[in-house]
């Protein structure tokens, strides 16, 4: 008896095959369709539902805290600070185009960031750089200064330990949960399909197609486009990728919250937010950096310990907090924090290591794979 992938030619030779269905590779399969409309394009991902970043993050539509954007000036130049920052606006406004902000529940509530006293130099290097970062991003953002001193209204918020505070008011948050059932819905609405549950074990470019291996059986594809992050290095270890692990956790409802918004500590490696009158607090990671460069999944009590402390002792003190649910993603970073995409070969191209910001740089990342197949 034939098996569904010997009867189904469509599914075993397809135009576009599009490896991880994160926001990269969702948003690359649209683009296809509108670059090609008439090609079959199929999208492979290994777990039951999207198993990335994608579907793990905290949900933050960030594009840069000012002493993530300070402690990226030691390393970078001005222009490509400035570059990266308006990629990342630009992708989020490429996002609120594919998914509308109702069907995300995005909700522009600002971004701050919290300092303690012994983070006084942090605060002053984030100072230093307010003025000019509102001047160059003036004219993305309608003529006004994105961010300000707003310390007066930490007493409001009900934090304690924390001395100094800075706003970013084009911030926001979205439900990613929403957000990647709406771009699933929309792909297949276009007759893209979809394949859950299909590891790809080995990806290898002959002549005149590419041979996909899985656990099932092989495929063919007249192109092959890597969004897998994280994983990219598993399939093309010439990619400069490393896995981050970013640990989350999520309390039960608290009465009365008194805040609304996202928060960043610690050059953003600490993040909290309100969902609803709940509070998702992860990072942790510059805790251990040899220990959290991993594929797995798995939870570790110092960073969980170290997350219970800032949750207990600074965000909610005096609050009885109680963990509904903790989990782990995996980030895809490297040296640089701009995003590879580029042909690996004639026929296989890749668009990964998001370097923790997949929600802004995502969409944008997927667009740019596609395009290069024109």
């Amino acid at each position: 008896m034939l098996s569904f992938w010997e009867r189904d030619s469509w599914f075993s030779h397809c135009d576009f095959c599009i490896i991880g269905a994160g926001i990269v590779g969702l948003s690359a399969a649209i683009r296809l369709k509108q670059l090609h409309p008439k090609a079959r394009i199929l999208v492979l991902e290994r777990g039951i539902l999207p198993d990335g970043a994608s579907t793990k993050n905290a949900g933050f539509a960030c594009f840069g805290s000012l002493t993530e954007i300070a402690a990226d000036l030691k390393n970078h130049s001005a222009d490509e600070v400035l570059a990266l920052i308006r990629r990342r606006v630009s992708g989020l406004n490429l996002l609120r185009s594919l998914v509308s902000d109702h069907e995300m529940d995005y909700q522009k509530l600002g971004g701050y960031e919290v300092f303690k006293e012994e983070d006084e130099p942090s605060f002053k290097e984030a100072m230093a750089i307010l003025p000019e970062m509102n001047k160059l991003l003036m004219s993305d953002f309608a003529g006004e200064p994105v961010y300000s001193l707003r310390s007066e209204q930490l007493r409001s918020f009900g934090f304690k330990g924390f001395k100094q505070m800075l706003l970013n008011r084009a911030e926001a948050q979205i439900d990613t949960g929403k957000m990647m059932k709406t771009l699933l819905h929309r792909i297949r609405q276009q007759g893209i399909e979809v394949l859950m549950g299909v590891e790809v074990l080995e990806v290898q470019e002959q002549v005149g197609k590419v041979s996909i291996r899985t656990p099932f059986t092989e495929l063919e594809a007249a192109h092959v486009l890597l969004t897998t992050n994280a994983f990219a290095a598993q399939l093309a270890p010439e990619l400069e990728v490393k896995p981050g692990r970013a640990q989350v956790l999520i309390t039960q409802p608290v009465e009365n919250l008194p805040f609304k918004g996202t928060f960043h500590y610690q050059e953003g490696y600490f993040y909290f937010r309100n969902v609803g009158n709940r509070v998702l607090l992860g990072g942790g990671r510059n805790l251990d950096f040899e220990g959290e460069t991993t594929y797995t999944h798995a939870l570790t009590p110092v960073i969980q310990n170290a997350l219970e402390r800032l949750l207990n002792e600074h965000i909610l003190p005096g609050k009885t907090a109680v963990v509904e649910q903790r989990w782990a993603g995996t980030l895809g970073l490297g040296v640089q924090k701009s995003p590879i995409t580029k042909m690996l070969g004639s026929r296989v191209a890749c668009s990964v290591r998001m370097g923790g910001m997949g929600v802004a740089l995502g969409s944008r990342a997927g667009f740019d794979g596609a395009e290069l197949f024109i």
